[in-house]
């Protein structure tokens, strides 16, 4: 885990079959740890745990996994800037965050708060790793680190030893532990990927992150020369900041491309008439003028998608342009 300087905790490390689990599985933590003032009688319904996005843009996930279940131990309260109710409440911090690649920090600070922070894509191939974080509860995933996102698995460090412990039996409890076969191919990947880091060095050779921050870095400057052309689109601007882990300054390179639209319309759907597949922004909170974009699909499906966009961009008839279908999607 510090193969990269992401995070100085020495808490409790647990390991869990996906991370988005885990957000279940600490919000029921932290909730059980405070069973002398709730209860799942319906006459306590205004005692419950408030969960809240760290930001108006946040991954809908959150929100389905935070109402499905209809616990009476918290729900969902949506955006955390608008948040001010006293009480207990719980912030998921998402930084970067999905789907905009912004960093992110808490923003309700109350008294009786809780934080989980999902860094998903804290990784030196998407952003500079400014310096080792230290939060009670840091939720991380293989798929996102290493693309592996078959072996399902995710884990988290802990600093509160009974926070950790409730979150493993409740673990223990839904999906009777991990995979044995998943562990000790995470295991071996990640140290392959640390020896890389830290003894594999040569003027000339890259690392697995190096090689990732490079790929990443000509996609993004790729679709930024289309989308400068445009009067429809724009994206993100993100300033330039020390890494750590390379040692020199570099650009943040997300892992989505949050487009936006100059014009009232739904993007998402327009796009698709175009063979390429996006979410909305309904999605994460926003409104239709907002799509995301995945960059991590095969060099060739990430070609045909800069093909596709620039004609979009050149075509102002907006017809449909002929080809196999672009399946550009997380």
């Amino acid at each position: 885990m510090n193969m990269s300087g992401l995070c100085q905790s020495q808490g409790e490390l647990i390991l869990q079959v996906k991370a988005s689990i885990m957000f279940l599985t600490s919000w029921c933590a932290y909730s059980k740890k405070r069973k002398d003032e709730f209860s799942l009688s319906i006459i306590l319904r205004t005692r419950l745990i408030d969960i809240c996005g760290c930001d108006i843009y946040y991954l809908q996930g959150y929100k389905d996994q935070a109402e499905f279940l209809r616990s009476g131990l918290y729900k969902w309260e949506g955006d955390a800037r608008t948040f001010d109710k006293d009480g207990p409440y719980i912030e998921v911090v998402t930084s970067p965050n999905n789907p905009d690649g912004t960093i992110r920090e808490a923003v309700v600070n109350l008294g009786e708060g809780k934080l989980v922070y999902d860094l998903a894509y804290y990784w030196p191939q998407y952003t500079p790793i400014t310096h080792p974080l230290d939060h009670d509860i840091m939720l991380f995933t293989f798929s996102k680190c290493t693309g592996h996102a078959g072996s399902r698995i995710g884990w988290a460090l802990v600093k509160d030893k009974e926070v950790a412990r409730k979150m493993t039996e409740y673990m223990q409890i839904s999906s009777i532990g991990v995979s044995k076969e998943s562990q000790l191919r995470a295991a071996k990947i990640l140290g392959v990927l640390s020896e890389g880091c830290q003894h594999f060095r040569t003027a000339d050779s890259e690392n697995f992150f190096e090689y990732g921050h490079r790929i990443m870095r000509e996609r993004w400057e790729s679709l930024q020369n289309v989308v400068e052309n445009s009067k429809i689109f724009s994206l993100p601007k993100f300033p330039q900041d020390y890494c750590n882990f390379t040692g020199k300054y570099t650009d943040s390179n997300p892992a989505f491309a949050w487009l936006h639209s100059k014009e009232d319309i739904d993007w998402e759907s327009l796009l698709r008439e175009h063979k390429i597949i996006g979410r909305s922004g309904e999605r994460f909170g926003a409104d239709p003028k907002y799509v995301r974009i995945s960059m991590f699909s095969p060099p060739e499906t990430f070609n045909l998608f800069l093909e596709r966009l620039s004609a979009i961009i050149d075509n102002t008839n907006g017809n449909v342009v002929g080809g196999e279908e672009s399946s550009i999607i997380k």
